[in-house]
């Protein structure tokens, strides 16, 4: 059956990635890549002590947390994905989505983050060897082949298409509160943001300080503060 047939109900089969495995295996790679993340740890650590300090040093610190975030984020698309499927919420789109962002995460581990059009960054400069990183891509083939399937992308955009006007795209597993936090901010956005955001980006303008100021009255720079302070 094509990759492409990831229906809630289909049968399973995921093309290499069978669907009573998938979630076996997507934390199989998350745990894979925080290992990488943490052998480029020491080496950067390492390189950073030896060119005397980190302005010396910030190619490889800014690479690192590039790698760190691109790990971390295959860890809460994984944690996300597990959440839904236990409040059986995980259907087609859902599938889709987290076999695409773990195709195109583990990819870029293995071969090298793009953190800029002009920079990018590869885990062998990190201090994380070569052989590591071919353990790595070879222990995510089948989850990168699958993500990577034309078929599989292609369901994908039809079914982005076919929801156009959606506030998300897929169930963002949010609860009430933070349901409601989201709704707030695209309602600001419209309103405030988007009729302006290609005029300040020709002007190559910094966002107005009364946007900034909007921002903060709906309590966004105060989030982790608790409410009784």
């Amino acid at each position: 059956m094509p990759t492409a047939a990831l229906a809630t109900d289909a049968p399973d089969d995921l093309g290499v990635v069978p669907a009573a495995r998938l979630f076996e295996r997507t934390g199989a790679v998350v745990a894979d890549a925080q290992k990488i993340v943490a052998t480029a740890r020491t080496g950067v650590r390492a390189r950073i002590e030896a060119l005397g300090g980190i302005d010396a040093a910030q190619h490889v610190a800014h690479g690192f947390a590039w790698l760190a975030t691109t790990a971390e984020g295959l860890a809460q698309m994984h944690a996300w994905a597990s959440r839904l499927e236990g409040e059986g919420r995980f259907g087609e789109m859902e599938r889709l989505i987290l076999l695409v962002a773990f195709s195109e995460y583990a990819s870029q581990i293995a071969g090298g983050i793009p953190m800029s059009q002009v920079e990018t960054i590869r885990a062998h400069e990190l201090g994380v060897p070569r052989r590591d990183l071919r353990a790595f891509e070879d222990a995510s083939a089948d989850v990168i082949a699958a993500g990577a399937d034309e078929a599989l992308r292609a369901r994908l955009a039809d079914l982005i298409a076919l929801a156009q006007g959606a506030t998300t795209y897929g169930d963002a597993g949010l609860d009430e509160t933070h349901a409601e936090i989201h709704e707030q901010m695209r309602r600001f956005s419209l309103a405030e943001v988007v009729p302006h955001a290609h005029e300040w980006h020709l002007a190559n303008a910094y966002i107005p300080m009364e946007i900034v100021e909007k921002v903060g009255e709906l309590g966004v720079f105060g989030l982790t503060i608790p409410e009784d302070l």
